[in-house]
């Protein structure tokens, strides 16, 4: 009968742990994305090239990749609007990392990733993977 008054507050405990611990994983600054596609099908492509509207609303935005190593080398983005005319040609960077017990890689597009919108407005974005239809990539376009 003892053993049960003492099992159970350390289970208590230990749930109110894990319930802590993972609230504190929560990421504090979560970015409201306007624009995401996953990239890793040749079907969303038309003639190689992927297109798609959207509207952004006015204020400051940036671009964030999840590539891998297969991802396209270059990647280019072109986004049109009634105010906004935005190009660039982003590049695949892959950084090697060691750690004395182990190496490995992480991968981001090396580009000017950032711009503002004046007012609200529809886009039509356009992502040419340059040939690489196979490699995925995912795109987001943050508001920040």
């Amino acid at each position: 009968m003892n053993k049960k008054f003492v099992i159970l507050p350390i289970i208590i405990i230990i749930i109110a742990i894990i319930t802590l611990g993972s609230q504190s994983n929560q990421p504090e600054n979560t970015r409201e994305s306007s624009f995401h596609v996953t990239l890793a099908d040749p079907k969303k492509y038309e003639e190689g090239v992927y297109s798609s509207e959207f509207v952004f609303e006015k204020g400051d935005y940036i671009f964030r990749f999840v590539p891998n190593g297969d991802s396209p080398q270059d990647l280019t983005i072109l986004l049109e609007g009634d105010d906004i005319l935005f190009s660039e040609n982003f590049k695949l960077n892959g950084t090697l990392h060691e750690t004395g017990i182990s190496e490995y890689y992480t991968w981001d597009y090396d580009g000017e990733k950032s711009m503002t919108v004046l007012e609200p407005q529809e886009v039509s974005i356009q992502i040419n993977p340059n040939g690489n239809l196979k490699g995925s990539v995912s795109v987001y376009i943050d508001r920040n």
